[in-house]
């Protein structure tokens, strides 16, 4: 990746474009391989080559995946990377346009959508895990009276921690130490509610 940065997402034509539901799966699956054709992104995805390439193309035109490094000799392959480490929409970028924040509640809705079909996938799948992953994973909710600036601390506190792992992670691959390493998925929310 490009950038160990967070991308900040303020313009409507690029929500717009990520909000599409087969551009999000193949954000998520690029950002998990790190580097892939539209080949190999559309066996992940199930989807056409030719339909995998011109949507690749539109989250390029936007800025969210570039063109990575080749990694074969075939120069007809064109390899994809995420171009930042992460990407946001912040309410107070999108709060005073009506329609970005309609995009944004479509885009927010699509993800929930994916984690929870992974999720999903996840508990079907449970028994295929060895018992040290099955112990390992963990799902839980939490109740605690806050008040914003106490949840919002909370969160730049849990995004530290978790950029922590990630960069553990990444440098022990590129050490070599792929032994036992899988991709994890974390899902995170904390929101106000009335009982």
């Amino acid at each position: 990746m490009t950038s160990d940065e967070t991308r900040t997402i303020t313009d409507l034509g690029t929500l717009k474009a990520f909000t599409h539901p087969l551009r999000l799966k193949l954000y998520r699956a690029l950002y998990v391989a790190r580097t892939a054709t539209a080949s190999q992104l559309a066996d992940q995805v199930d989807e056409a080559v030719s339909l995998v390439s011109y949507h690749l193309r539109k989250l390029a035109e936007h800025g969210l995946i570039e063109e990575a490094e080749r990694q074969s000799g075939d120069g007809r392959e064109r390899w994809w990377r995420t171009a930042a480490e992460s990407l946001v929409v912040r309410h107070e970028d999108v709060k005073g346009a009506p329609e970005k924040l309609a995009t944004q509640g479509a885009l927010v809705r699509a993800l929930l959508e994916q984690r929870v079909d992974l999720y999903r996938r996840h508990l079907d799948e449970s028994e295929s895990w060895s018992d040290e992953w099955r112990s390992a994973g963990f799902d839980g909710e939490y109740l605690p009276r806050l008040n914003a600036p106490e949840l919002a601390e909370l969160q730049h506190e849990l995004d530290a921690l978790i950029k922590k792992y990630q960069a553990r992670g990444r440098a022990a691959e590129q050490a070599g130490d792929t032994q036992g390493r899988e991709n994890v998925a974390i899902h995170l929310y904390g929101f106000p509610f009335r009982a």
